[in-house]
């Protein structure tokens, strides 16, 4: 007899999967320090090779994100989601179990790997899950990532106060991948298309709409990626405060990024996604320049603490607007948006840093504000096409 298909248990799991992702990625920076210290004879690790470190699980997250998409339309999202969890196991114990600097690198980028897949697969899925309320259930998927970076945090910092390695903790967090894999065999997953069949990447790239969807997914990931890349540095130097409140500034952004995307996902239905993009774009913006530029670094702090909540639902309700414009855009599709929203996020940390160059920093964080302020003309234009199909975005 064939499984039937149980999306609100399969959801849930795909949100477990999303604090997954977020252990893979937040749990090489946390232990940085460490790490440099564990290896090398008589000396720590140089620059260059922590570098290297943060270049190889990023790389491992491009891979998964571009071979996952193609290779998940064709043989369905379940393989995908099992060899995701399983390669983040073998790579949390082969970091773990590292005798050489070598092996490390390489069990990073397995870790990374194993996060790019899930990055990749668990969006189409969850919308397929919940066809009809995807703006939601996308912003719920996506606030369990900095529930998870919270996490990892959190217990970094407590096995860094009690001397616990890092060895020791990639052991532990290796709990929850290892369980999702017992808990996802079983189940079984949806189609991530209807019967129509899937609309080809080379189709969509042909429609205006989904040409802007792209851009304004990219200029979600600067939104969100440039603050969070800079916060720590720019109240430590620029507002003054201490490099341990600068981390709590850090540990509130994404505890503020999480209660954004629960708030958006908590309203269900009432959630029109335009309006959550108009309304955290523009909010952005002022949040932006306020944390850029008001005198008292204490308020200056909390505008940028705050512009975690207002930012955090731009990337997860671009996902929804294309999923539910293109419900058949299969997993290659979401593999398009998500290369375009990481890229966005690579761009933008760059920027504010040739700014913070050239000027200060103060400068260079208010150069982010352009990113959501673009934005707002590209919602309107994908507002445009979805109420009224005669205009010049069609197809």
């Amino acid at each position: 007899m064939k499984r039937e298909v149980q999306p609100r248990l399969l959801t849930a799991l795909c949100y477990a999967a999303m604090m997954c992702l977020a252990i893979g990625i937040n749990l090489l920076p946390v232990f940085l320090t460490s790490i440099g210290a564990s290896f090398g004879e008589g000396s720590v690790l140089s620059r260059e090779e922590l570098g290297r470190l943060g270049a190889a699980a990023f790389g491992g997250l491009v891979v998964g994100i571009l071979v996952t998409g193609p290779l998940a339309d064709r043989f369905g999202g379940k393989p995908f989601v099992l060899l995701a969890n399983v390669l983040t196991v073998l790579g949390l114990m082969g970091m773990a179990a590292s005798p050489t600097f070598s092996i490390l690198l390489a069990m990073v980028f397995v870790v990374g790997l194993g996060a790019g897949m899930l990055d990749m697969i668990l969006s189409p899925v969850v919308a397929a899950l919940n066809p009809e309320r995807r703006t939601a259930a996308m912003n719920w998927l996506h606030s369990y990532y900095p529930v998870g970076a919270v996490v990892t945090i959190l217990i970094g910092t407590v096995a860094l106060a009690f001397d616990v390695g890092w060895r020791a903790v990639c052991w532990l967090v290796i709990v929850l991948p290892l369980g999702l894999v017992l808990a996802f065999l079983p189940m079984r997953f949806p189609d991530m298309v209807t019967d129509r069949g899937r609309t080809s990447t080379r189709s969509l790239c042909a429609k205006p709409w989904f040409l802007v969807a792209l851009a304004a997914i990219f200029l979600g990931g600067a939104t969100e990626l440039g603050m969070a890349q800079w916060l720590p540095a720019y109240a430590e130097t620029s507002l003054g405060f201490s490099p341990t409140v600068a981390g709590v500034g850090l540990l509130l952004f994404s505890i503020a990024m999480a209660l954004g995307r629960m708030v958006v996902g908590a309203m269900e239905a009432r959630a029109n996604a335009y309006l959550v993009l108009v309304v955290g774009s523009s909010l952005s913006v002022v949040l932006f320049l306020l944390g850029s530029f008001l005198e008292n670094p204490l308020l200056a702090l909390t505008a940028c603490v705050a512009a975690g909540f207002t930012g955090s639902s731009l990337w997860p309700t671009m996902l929804a607007v294309a999923a539910d414009r293109a419900p058949d855009g299969g997993a290659s599709m979401f593999a398009a948006l998500a290369a375009f929203g990481n890229a966005g996020g690579i761009l933008m940390p760059w920027v504010i840093g040739v700014v913070g160059d050239a000027r200060d920093l103060r400068w260079g964080l208010a150069t982010s504000a352009i990113a959501p302020l673009l934005m707002l003309p590209l919602v309107w234009l994908l507002f445009r096409r979805g109420s009224r199909p005669s205009t010049s975005l069609g197809g």
